[in-house]
């Protein structure tokens, strides 16, 4: 079963092994195939599920809210994001201004079957809002009740701060922000990690696995197998191009005696890795069939001594990405459309 763990500074609890459906609910999953995985998440005592009103075009959030209905809604923990265009993607269908985030929240309630959201993400930065309008926004939902928290997504150590006190003026929580990060990718370590530490912001991260990279499947060398992420265009084979190279997936292969010794798989390893940071809340990790479940949440509660944690250091020497320039690089300057 799966371990718990405080959000931020909050006293919310959430499953450390998260169920997200970012690339598979609505797009790559057929939906009886996607409830049952949910179910399977249930049954491995994951309660907190992640998503975006994005995801598919609002699909995913739709797939999601037919999974959970039934469920206890108390028991549970729902997460989904704002920002990125929707709909028709007209001029106010993108971004963190407040007409934006009023409307989408009403659609995300709507298909998610619930009045009310755990914890509401901004998705990205948006450079053409002032925040003082997103944060008042965000303010009006938590206090009327259809946001118990408020998360972001990528933003930098600066972004955080400034986010931060305005929430507490505004007499609501920032709790946590949802970068990636795995062995592999590190950029939020030097800056975003100490800050959010310091401000009681966790972190919830995704791709841990890299994107399933750190799964070992993809060999140096040889092609991508037939059917994975990175054929296809629709589950992030944009995301996963960074690291299909063979330096890398060579390093990679380092890492199967490490998994091996401590009687891990290699994606319980990544997943296990990301936990061992004490500013990380959750993994969020996806699943196209209920199998998969089954093997990452036994990531959760591995500890992984400093000796490991060493010998994985250096199976990926050199093929780390961990300059925090890369934090800035990630929230467009301009909204999406």
């Amino acid at each position: 079963m799966v371990n718990y763990r405080y959000l931020g500074n909050s006293g919310l609890k959430v499953s450390e092994i998260t169920y997200g459906n970012w690339v598979t609910h609505g797009s790559q999953v057929e939906n009886d195939a996607a409830i049952k995985t949910v179910h399977a998440a249930l049954d491995a005592g994951i309660t907190t599920f992640d998503t975006a009103d994005v995801y598919a075009n609002t699909a995913a959030e739709t797939v999601l809210g037919e999974a959970l209905k039934g469920q206890r809604r108390e028991s549970l923990e729902i997460f989904t994001k704002v920002y990125f265009p929707t709909g028709p993607k007209g001029p106010n269908d993108t971004g963190l201004s407040r007409k934006h985030i009023r409307d989408s929240v009403h659609g995300s309630l709507q298909r998610l079957g619930t009045d009310y959201i755990d914890l509401y993400q901004a998705h990205r930065f948006d450079y053409e809002t002032p925040l003082e309008e997103t944060f008042g926004a965000f303010a009006d939902l938590v206090h009327q009740g259809k946001v118990l928290y408020i998360g972001v997504s990528e933003w930098t150590a600066e972004q955080l701060r400034e986010g931060h006190a305005l929430a507490k003026d505004l007499g609501i929580q920032l709790v946590s922000n949802q970068p990636q990060y795995s062995a592999l990718w590190r950029v939020i370590e030097g800056k975003v990690v100490p800050t959010s530490a310091e401000l009681g912001i966790s972190q919830i991260v995704w791709s841990p696995m890299a994107q399933g990279v750190l799964s070992g499947k993809y060999l140096p060398g040889q092609p991508v197998p037939e059917g994975s992420r990175a054929t296809d265009e629709k589950s992030g084979a944009n995301f996963i191009k960074r690291f299909l190279n063979d330096e890398v997936l060579t390093a990679v292969q380092n890492l199967k005696p490490i998994a091996a010794d401590h009687g891990l798989s290699m994606p319980q390893l990544a997943i296990a890795w990301v936990l061992q940071n004490p500013n990380v809340a959750a993994a969020l990790v996806g699943a196209s069939r209920p199998e998969q479940l089954a093997d990452t949440v036994k990531a959760s509660g591995v500890v992984l001594e400093a000796e490991a944690m060493t010998a994985i250091d250096q199976a990926l020497a050199g093929v780390v990405v961990d300059d925090p320039a890369g934090t800035y690089e990630v929230s467009p300057k301009t909204r999406v459309v």
